[in-house]
């Protein structure tokens, strides 16, 4: 497992119709949730410690130090949910139409023939011109994309940026704001919101989508603008919870269709998709596949025990568990982890000429406590080996600024 823990709303996709003078590619649509209360106090975690403290003078000293967060200065907006399969999809059928794959977007071990259980996204050489990449299989196309690094993630907002806002839709659902954008992708990926030039890049504009920070998303996970939880904060991004109780008040786990990675048990509340402790973790594979292929045919070469044992939970469909943060979004507990943009030092101080982001998410393969707030996951930005062995790693954009469509 990784050392830490690693998981807007998704429609796709509709092909380019060569009217539009960018010359760009397909369309996707992602909705976000509104986040003010700007100004908002920050609480101090230990990582992984349950606990949060209203700052680091009032926690204890330990070998992991301390961290402030969840504070923001300004309102911004964050994904409702995660980006799907499908929206990864027509992502790299616009920025790479003749299937060269010229910025390692692709991996042979995301297809449905190398990893039955797990894999998302087929790539055919013969297929015609920006069409070489497919939804594995159909149940795919409303799952999570789990295969990112945040160079993948820095990508998609790039194309995100650089390509045409077409029109936007506010609306109000209770005390949510939700904001849909219908977003023409750009072939453009190696600079916009972020310089891929540069391994360190930060955000270059003050307007646009974004990867969220670490203290956006953690905002959104767990800030309560009414005050309920542990000085404004939840201990799980689906419910207050109890800090120090362990898991005792953690939300429950879904329960998935084994064919189709739906949620069956959405009217359990709270929910997340999570493994929790002593009861199998959600799972699900492609009715396509036999039993048996899904058991025990990996990229890794692990025989079918091992096999087993470390590869239980599976990805479900977005936004299915129904239950929202204190700012609307779903699915920030469970399902994929989400890699955001902040730089950190590295866990040992030497980061070797590599850069190390913060994620954060829990995991469907993984228990309950790395849902917390205090679960300030870590990997560097392109860990090629997680991309090839661990399929729970996911993308959620944000945006900052104002965007309006463009005329046409």
């Amino acid at each position: 497992m990784l050392s830490a823990p690693l998981a807007p709303a998704a429609t796709a996709v509709t092909p380019a119709d060569g009217s539009d003078p960018h010359r760009s590619g397909e369309v996707i649509t992602v909705t976000t949730a509104r986040v003010g209360d700007t100004g908002n106090p920050s609480v101090g975690v230990v990582p992984f410690a349950d606990a949060v403290y209203p700052n680091c003078a009032e926690a204890p000293e330990t070998s992991s130090g301390c961290l402030t967060v969840g504070r923001v200065d300004y309102p911004y907006e964050i994904g409702k949910l995660e980006i799907t399969v499908a929206q990864w999809v027509a992502f790299l059928n616009t920025v790479d139409p003749g299937g060269r794959d010229r910025f390692d977007l692709y991996e042979e071990s995301e297809s449905g023939s190398a990893w039955p259980k797990y894999g998302q996204v087929d790539y055919s050489e013969d297929a015609r011109r920006g069409r070489h990449y497919s939804v594995a299989y159909p149940e795919w196309a409303d799952k999570p994309y789990g295969f990112a690094d945040f160079l993948d993630a820095a990508r998609f907002v790039n194309s995100l940026v650089n390509g045409r806002v077409l029109a936007k839709e506010t609306r109000t659902e209770g005390a949510f704001t939700y904001v849909t954008y219908k977003v023409r992708l750009s072939p453009r990926t190696e600079r916009g919101m972020y310089d891929l030039d540069r391994p360190d890049t930060t955000r270059t504009e003050d307007r646009g989508f974004v990867v969220p920070s670490q203290n956006e998303w953690i905002k959104a996970a767990y800030y309560d603008p009414s005050g309920g939880g542990t000085y404004s904060y939840w201990k799980y991004p689906t419910n207050a919870g109890v800090f120090g109780d362990g898991d005792a008040t953690a939300p429950s786990p879904t329960v998935l269709n084994p064919t189709t990675g739906d949620v069956t048990n959405a009217s359990t509340q709270p929910l997340a998709s999570y493994h929790a402790s002593g009861q199998p973790a959600p799972t699900w594979c492609p009715s396509q596949v036999p039993p048996e292929v899904c058991s025990s045919v990996n990229p890794i070469g692990l025989d079918p025990v091992t096999y087993a044992d470390l590869y239980q939970g599976s990805l479900e469909t977005t936004g299915q568990a129904r239950t929202t943060s204190p700012w609307g979004t779903l699915d920030q507990g469970g399902n994929a982890v989400e890699w955001t943009d902040t730089i950190t030092p590295p866990p040992t101080g030497q980061d070797f000429g590599r850069v190390w982001r913060r994620l954060h998410g829990g995991v469907s393969n993984a228990p309950a406590f790395q849902m917390w707030p205090s679960a300030v996951g870590l990997q560097p930005q392109d860990n090629l080996f997680y991309r090839h062995t661990y399929p729970w790693l996911g993308i959620r954009i944000g945006v900052i600024g104002e965007l309006e469509p463009e005329e046409h």
